[in-house]
This record gives structure tokens, C-alpha cells and sequence, in this order.
């Protein structure tokens, strides 16, 4: 079996979960921040979002560099803009994943800014921190502030107290 289909199960499940937590995205606290230093709602949140298309970038380029790239941060308008552009990559990055053949996984894989190195490592490396760990990271996050805002935390490994799931 073909590593990339091995790996559809687990991208399949992050991204369903992630789906849920941007689902319910408090349209009228896009400027909470539960401290100083972190991330403001409006921009944590479409962060989340444009994280999908960012496993595409991984798993079909050698590299990346910021400061070449034509990457624009998402403005934050609803719930439901932001769950249009996750599916959107996200399907995008299923598709790659799919298509990544078993040899690819062992390349060199580097992401920088200004040629200075933020991530050297395996293809699978960077899929694995760079992307699906980053992703689950910021939706854990993101899961703080729908508590810190009232709003149900949708249930991730096992029930959560909003969604129990018949427990």
C-alpha cells in the first residue's frame, strides 16, 4: 500500500475535526485574545484556515521561501468564508497527498525566509511538523478560545464537555 494512502485515514480525521472548530468561529469576537502575546481571534482563525493549502505547498514543491511567496493572509469575514477556504485546500491537499508517490516522502524538503532556514528535513518530516502538527497546534488553540468565548468545543480524541457524545 502506497504511503500517502496510509496517511489518508489520519488527513481525513484532522481535517474533519479542524473542519468542525472553524464551523464555530465566534463572528462577533474577532479581536479576542486570551493574553497580550497571542493571536487575535481574526487572525488565528483564518490562519487555521490556509493551513490545508500550505500541506499542498509541502508536498508538491522542494521548498519555500516567504519572502518569494505570494502568500496572503486571509481576512477574516465569517465562520462560513472560513470553512470555504479550508475545504478548499484542504481537498487540494488530499489530492497531493494521494498523488505523493512513496519516494517523494525521503526528499529534502526546506522552508526559509530572506534564504534563512526555519525548516530543513525530509518531505515527511515537514508534512508531519510543519503541517499536520502546526494544524492540530492551532486548532487546539483555537479550541481555548470557543471556551474562553461560551461557544460548544466540538469533541477532537474523545468527548468533550459540550459534545459528549452519548457518554
Amino acid at each position: 500500500m502506497p504511503i500517502g494512502d496510509l496517511l489518508l485515514v489520519e488527513f481525513d480525521e484532522e481535517m474533519k475535526k479542524t473542519r468542525t472548530m472553524l464551523e464555530r468561529v465566534p463572528e462577533d469576537k474577532k479581536d479576542f485574545a486570551p493574553h497580550p502575546r497571542s493571536m487575535p481571534l481574526n487572525k488565528l482563525a483564518p490562519h487555521i484556515a490556509q493551513l490545508a493549502s500550505f500541506g499542498l505547498t509541502i508536498l508538491t514543491t522542494p521548498e519555500l521561501d516567504f519572502s518569494k511567496s505570494s502568500f496572503k493572509p486571509l481576512p477574516f469575514e465569517s465562520a462560513a468564508q472560513l470553512v470555504a477556504a479550508f475545504d478548499e485546500g484542504a481537498a487540494k491537499a488530499r489530492a497531493a497527498l494521494k498523488n505523493t508517490p512513496d519516494e517523494a516522502w525521503t526528499q529534502p524538503w526546506k522552508l526559509s525566509f530572506g534564504g534563512k532556514p526555519i525548516f530543513s528535513g525530509s518531505r515527511f518530516l515537514a508534512y508531519r511538523q510543519m503541517f499536520l502538527n502546526h494544524v492540530v497546534h492551532h486548532r487546539a488553540q483555537l479550541g481555548v478560545y470557543l471556551r474562553m468565548n461560551e461557544k460548544p468545543v466540538p469533541s477532537t480524541y474523545g468527548p468533550s464537555a459540550d459534545d459528549t457524545m452519548g457518554f
